[in-house]
């Protein structure tokens, strides 16, 4: 694609950046085959060449974004199948991550958006803030249908309507400290315990905690870590991810420098995409740079860690026949496909792969909440694949797979490393009762 930014232009690092990657694409729409939106709504500019058109519009004229521009990228999942069909290798990724910044710096949403926006970055990274407001929407549910009605509190209805009936317990076990291994020592691994995550499950980083001391591994779970800043980054409020980043980094590396680390094992695969990219996030700040390269080189999902270790045979065979859902940040961020349904098969379950596993579920951080119609349309997809397998369960690596796809279907849902928990000697899986009767 020919550009035409002004060297003026080019002198900001990030201009520069996005102009490479403009310049990258050809135009061959092979992306639009693979794009949810595009499939879902049939307009060009819901595509991510159509996208590419607007964001290079705007940056290119050093224009405040317009309505019509926000709402093509608003309508983004960020799901990355695109940059998976390219064949010229286009990182659209960090292309939509430029223009979301230059959005929130340049236009004025309406007040209710800005509202919303403003909530859900004050709630959903910070645990306490999240319980919290779970625990209040009990109060609110009975009014999801009038704020349905209306089209500016749509998202208050999808808060709603996602927020679980019965709050788990807080982890009694799972907390900052050092978990010593069962087993003869084999490594030792940080764990990030997420935000949103050990509150609508906690019980996915306990079986991780279980799993990895039983096979002879030391974990270390933090003081002081916290949010990835994906939720955030997404939003276009690029200086709070990168205060996120910068606290995780500092944290991480005491913890390298102090007794070494394996891995930074992450189980929500949405963290992960962003944990691995902290070196391009932080590449422009000189204290972090370094650091934070160090870090992302250490970032792997449990189960790309996990595939790397010789785990013993099974201690409980169960023959029961799992839809694997492989989360976008999973397959399209991280490039991680073979290794869960490998661990699964190895551990005793019959693997489905859904028709369409490639395109979202519309989860997609904060989507399903701010793009409701579309979500519910992509879930519903999803969900009528993943149900054609006549499979038992379902099995997915991303907590906001999990809370979109279980709001539309009646199959248990869990993340693969309870699974992996249970087969290998952990307790069973809360929830599983008729799957395992029907298997």
């Amino acid at each position: 694609m020919q550009t035409t930014f002004t060297p003026e232009q080019l002198r900001d690092p990030a201009i520069a950046g996005s102009e490479k990657i403009l310049r990258n694409c050809v135009h061959c729409g092979f992306c639009t085959a693979t794009c949810p939106t595009y499939v879902t709504l049939g307009n060009e500019l819901d595509s991510p060449r159509g996208r590419i058109y607007l964001i290079k519009d705007m940056l290119e004229n050093d224009r405040p974004a317009d309505a019509e521009t926000v709402k093509h990228i608003d309508r983004c999942l960020s799901c990355l199948a695109c940059m998976t069909t390219c064949p010229s290798g286009v990182n659209y990724m960090h292309l939509v991550d430029h223009a979301r910044a230059h959005i929130e710096k340049t236009y004025k949403r309406p007040l209710m958006n800005r509202l919303t926006r403003a909530v859900l970055a004050f709630v959903l990274p910070h645990p306490t803030r999240f319980r919290a407001a779970l625990a209040a929407a009990k109060l609110g549910r009975p009014l999801a249908g009038l704020f349905r009605s209306v089209p500016a509190l749509k998202p208050l209805a999808a808060m709603l309507d996602l927020a679980p009936r019965v709050l788990p317990a807080k982890s009694a076990s799972a907390g900052p400290g050092t978990h010593k291994p069962n087993a003869a020592p084999r490594g030792r691994v940080a764990l990030l315990t997420g935000c949103a995550q050990p509150v609508l499950n906690p019980g996915i980083n306990e079986a991780t905690i279980r799993l990895l001391t039983r096979v002879g591994i030391e974990v270390v779970v933090p003081k002081g870590e916290g949010c990835c800043g994906s939720l955030v980054h997404h939003m276009g409020r690029e200086e709070q991810a990168l205060s996120d980043a910068r606290r995780n980094v500092d944290v991480w590396t005491r913890e390298i420098d102090n007794g070494g680390l394996d891995a930074i094992i992450v189980t929500a695969s949405g963290c992960g995409t962003t944990i691995k990219d902290y070196g391009h996030m932080l590449r422009l700040d000189p204290a972090y740079k370094d650091k934070a390269e160090r870090v992302s080189a250490l970032a792997k999902d449990i189960t790309e860690y996990l595939a790397d270790l010789d785990l013993p045979a099974p201690e409980k065979p169960a023959g029961l026949t799992v839809a694997y859902h492989s989360a976008c940040s999973m397959q399209h961020g991280q490039k991680i496909t073979r290794q869960p349904k490998a661990l699964l098969a190895r551990a005793g379950f019959i693997v489905k792969e859904p028709a369409e596993g490639h395109l979202c579920c519309g989860s997609a951080g904060t989507y399903n909440i701010m793009q409701p119609e579309i979500a519910r349309r992509l879930r519903d997809r999803k969900v009528r694949n993943i149900e054609a397998t006549g499979a038992d369960l379902i099995a997915t690596g991303n907590i906001g797979c999990i809370t979109q796809i279980a709001s539309g279907s009646k199959l248990p849902i869990v993340h693969t490393v309870e699974l992996l928990d249970w087969a290998y000697g952990g307790p069973e899986i809360e929830g599983l009762g008729h799957a395992r009767i029907r298997a």
